[in-house]
């Protein structure tokens, strides 16, 4: 029995920081206003994997949205789904949701779904992202990619400095999808 968890042990800390352990308690629902108006609710995307990221149309990583609409676009269909959380935690996203909508239709052709302006950080953070700095992993800037397993577990964690296209980040989705 010893030797067992030991091995236990050593293929938990062999695991690479981007995947995490899998959470054993239930996972709540969350639940942010849409950008489209209504709200937006993580769970009805259960089933597939969710790539949840804060966004920011002033930034140096703004480009990235051309990835992650690449992604949604590749994979969509097999059972992900790519939510953009647009954010003014680090100072860089425009006026109101109606302006980062339309910024990110004509210069991006963005169709994946998209919440409101909510916080990311802080004492004013969205529950979600409140939830995800419990467990180790708030966002340090933006466009930190969150992936949520198809039971809405926190599964993996990507910086900035991870493009959407990225072998690791491409791999663990792949990981998730439905088989």
């Amino acid at each position: 029995m010893r030797l067992r968890r030991r091995s236990v042990i050593l293929a938990v800390l062999a695991t690479p920081v981007a995947q995490l352990a899998l959470a054993a308690s239930p996972v709540p629902s969350w639940t942010f206003l849409s950008i489209d108006g209504g709200t937006l609710d993580l769970a009805d995307f259960r089933g597939g994997p969710v790539l949840v990221v804060n966004t920011a149309s002033r930034c140096s990583s703004t480009p990235q949205y051309d990835g992650l609409q690449a992604l949604w676009d590749r994979y969509r269909d097999r059972g992900l789904t790519v939510v953009g959380v647009p954010s003014r935690s680090f100072g860089q996203e425009l006026d109101s949701a109606g302006a980062v909508k339309d910024f990110c239709e004509v210069n991006f052709a963005i169709d994946f779904p998209m919440t409101g302006i909510v916080e990311v950080t802080g004492a004013q953070a969205h529950p979600f992202y409140a939830w995800a700095a419990d467990q180790g992993h708030a966002p340090t800037w933006n466009f930190h990619k969150l992936l949520l397993d198809g039971d809405g577990r926190l599964v993996g964690s990507f910086d900035r400095s991870v493009e959407p296209d990225d072998p690791a980040l491409v791999a663990a989705i792949e990981q998730q999808l439905p088989r």
